[in-house]
């Protein structure tokens, strides 16, 4: 049983059925903006964008990626440091430029053999309903819309790109109950703190 200020007590006020959902999860699927940044656009003069990414969700998206939790990204913006970001994060599946993020979603379930259960869906807005209802797990940010929240199985507390990505993993991770805490699993692949 987990401690009452853990991280991951979550996990016991929820349904036993949004339990199961989540600990059948193999893959984890991430909308960008809204989702991994706060969803404000901040543009160059130059008209590149600026995005601001949380290191707790950085670290989020690594420790799925290490307990065997696939990680893609699906996002209807194409911007460069969004990939550079993704890219230094392990992320290898990385779609950019679709509003449209069905046929995309369709298209890693086929190249890694998923089922519908086996996947999560974490989004905050309308682009986002297609690919929740076509997942085991539909979760949503704190800061999403309310038809995004309602057709969520989990919502998460934080706000996105406020490590809401990170608690989503945390989340994912606790309802397997296999007694594991992922700050462990995070520690033993990076060895001893170097002062």
């Amino acid at each position: 049983m987990l401690a009452d200020n853990s991280p991951f007590s979550s996990v016991f006020s929820v349904s036993e059925e949004v339990l199961r959902a989540a600990a059948a999860v193999r893959f984890l699927v991430l909308d960008v903006d809204g989702v991994c940044t706060d969803g404000k656009l901040y543009f160059q003069e130059n008209g590149h964008p600026i995005k601001c990414f949380h290191a707790q969700d950085g670290i989020g998206i690594k420790t799925a990626l290490r307990a065997g939790i696939g990680v893609g990204i699906i996002t209807g913006r194409n911007d460069p440091c969004v990939l550079a970001r993704m890219s230094q994060l392990g992320v290898r599946d990385y779609y950019a430029g679709f509003e449209s993020k069905l046929p995309k979603l369709e298209a890693l379930r086929q190249k890694y053999g998923l089922k519908k259960e086996e996947m999560a869906y974490l989004g905050d807005d309308w682009i986002d309903l297609d690919p929740m209802r076509s997942v085991g797990m539909p979760m949503a940010v704190a800061n999403a819309v309310a038809q995004v929240k309602k057709e969520a199985l989990y919502v998460t507390s934080a706000r996105g790109g406020e490590g809401a990505v990170r608690e989503a993993v945390e989340f994912l991770l606790a309802a397997r109950r296999d007694g594991k805490n992922p700050a462990d699993l995070w520690t033993a692949a990076t060895g001893p703190a170097r002062v």
